[in-house]
């Protein structure tokens, strides 16, 4: 996704005009769009990247809610990350991209004034990490192996990098965690809300964990 997309879902989201509805619906909508920050061992790998994030759910209460959400996050490879391909290959025109995609379960708490409110979030789900070479890499003999190598899902033997594997893409499946916190600012009497929110998630995946943090902005019906 590019910045010119990110600036058009966020444009749509403020000109849409949800229908009216009571004050005292049970059920919740929300969509939302932001930046990504990876944290841990992830940041040494990837720059930060764009997410979006849909979401629908039961409102119990005022204060608690349980949500069910879908979210994307591109994790775009740093430089550092795709250079012992390049020397494998011998040149510079390999690309590579790589992104989360995550289907979480969450409770909500919120407080909420006649304007502004703050919330907690937290919940689990799976979370499948993507990542994939523009062409074919073939490893030769005696390849140190290193958290770049196994990022793109070549494995290691004692050490190094195994032989002549050609990997074009890997992806690993693992369930994983989040927990957050946001504020939101009334702007219709319904129940409608401009939202922001940092969340932090975690992923045990294969070879490098996955630990982000999106700060993701939006609006919540």
């Amino acid at each position: 996704m590019s910045i010119r997309m990110l600036v058009s879902i966020l444009m749509m989201l403020g000109v849409y005009s949800p229908p009216v509805r009571s004050q005292q619906s049970k059920l919740n909508t929300s969509l939302g769009a932001g930046v990504t920050a990876p944290m841990g061992s992830t940041k040494q790998l990837v720059g930060a990247g764009l997410n979006v994030t849909v979401g629908a759910g039961y409102n119990f209460s005022r204060h608690h809610s349980l949500i069910g959400e879908f979210m994307w996050s591109g994790l775009p490879a740093k430089t550092e990350t795709l250079r012992p391909i390049w020397i494998a290959a011998n040149a510079r025109d390999v690309s590579g991209s790589s992104g989360l995609f995550a289907l979480t379960a969450n409770y909500r708490f919120k407080m909420e004034g006649r304007v502004f409110g703050v919330y907690f979030i937290g919940g689990g789900g799976m979370y499948h990490r993507h990542a994939s070479l523009s062409r074919e890499i073939a490893v030769g003999a005696g390849t140190i192996c290193t958290p770049s190598w196994t990022w793109w899902g070549y494995s290691c033997v004692s050490g190094k990098v195994t032989e002549d594997q050609t990997l074009v893409s890997a992806g690993s499946t693992p369930l994983g965690g989040n927990a957050g916190a946001g504020f939101t600012i009334k702007f219709h009497e319904e129940g409608y809300y401009f939202y922001v929110e940092a969340r932090y998630h975690y992923a045990p995946t294969r070879s490098v964990a996955t630990q982000v943090l999106p700060i993701t902005l939006g609006f919540r019906f």
